[in-house]
């Protein structure tokens, strides 16, 4: 038997991957090719060079943290995307395959605020916002981020709804293969760059409405105050939130049940899996 030579065994090598991310690529369109025909699809528009790029990392960087942030208006269903992806991801085999950050958590403290206006209406009346990526700490998420990616763990901070209290320091994050990263501005400028995978989700403007008041009257806003934030969470969507949706890899249906988004993404997860789990590049 002849030796081969290390370009020879390198080229051989290089030959193995790019089948294997053939592979996915092909797994990954079938998957979204039946999503298509369903009656509320998952997948309103992907980018092909991001397909390529998922399957590409599968394979070359397969041990490699991936942050995945989902983005989209308040309402449209980004925490109910974030826990059916979670029950997915629970359903393989791999271990501490996945943590959440979400952008809730990392509103700053209003507290103060509240208290000296008196109530909600007053607050609002007085300019105060809680829709603007000024409301968050964003520079605190990304480090937190960053650090996750690193492989460190990480404090989380905890945010009441109700009293706009924050607590520093609350919650232990610890690192994962994946990062879910979900929220009304994690898709804003200043994140993009540590940024792996970019969805966001789209739901029409009336079910976000129904959903906004319903969710506000279990955190306490009703009436005017109610009325009074809705307007400036849809002025501070259109400047701030709708435009990231062009940015984004994926866009997503809003619309669709819980129980069809863990499922699709418990065969995409098995779409790459499938492949990867026997991914050695021996020769």
């Amino acid at each position: 038997m002849t030796n081969l030579s290390e370009s020879e065994i390198e080229q051989a090598k290089r030959l193995v991957s790019m089948s294997k991310i053939s592979q996915i690529l092909e797994n990954i369109r079938g998957v979204i090719a039946r999503d298509r025909k369903q009656k509320q699809p998952l997948v309103l528009r992907v980018n092909e060079a991001f397909i390529f790029n998922i399957a590409r990392k599968a394979i070359q960087e397969k041990n490699s943290t991936f942050i995945m942030s989902i983005a989209g208006e308040s309402a449209s269903g980004k925490t109910t995307l974030v826990k059916n992806a979670s029950k997915a991801c629970l359903k393989s085999e791999t271990n501490n395959v996945y943590t959440v950050i979400c952008c809730d958590d990392y509103y700053k403290d209003a507290s103060d605020e509240l208290k000296k206006a008196g109530n909600y209406e007053n607050l609002f009346e007085s300019g105060f916002s809680f829709d603007t990526p000024d409301a968050i700490d964003l520079n605190l998420m990304k480090e937190h981020l960053i650090q996750l990616k690193s492989g460190h763990k990480i404090y989380s901070p905890q945010y009441n709804f109700i009293t706009c209290e924050s607590r520093k320091n609350s919650v232990l994050k610890t690192p994962a293969k994946l990062i879910l990263n979900e929220g009304l501005y994690v898709l804003n400028e200043s994140l993009r760059d540590i940024i792996d995978v970019k969805i966001y989700v789209y739901t029409p403007f009336e079910v976000i409405k129904e959903r906004w008041f319903a969710r506000a009257a279990s955190r306490g806003k009703t009436g005017l105050a109610a009325q009074m934030q809705f307007h400036d969470v849809n002025q501070t969507a259109f400047r701030h939130i709708r435009p990231s949706m062009d940015t984004a890899d994926v866009v997503i249906n809003g619309m669709t049940t819980q129980e069809y988004i863990e499922d699709f993404i418990q065969e995409l997860i098995e779409a790459i899996t499938s492949v990867t789990k026997n991914n050695n590049n021996t020769l």
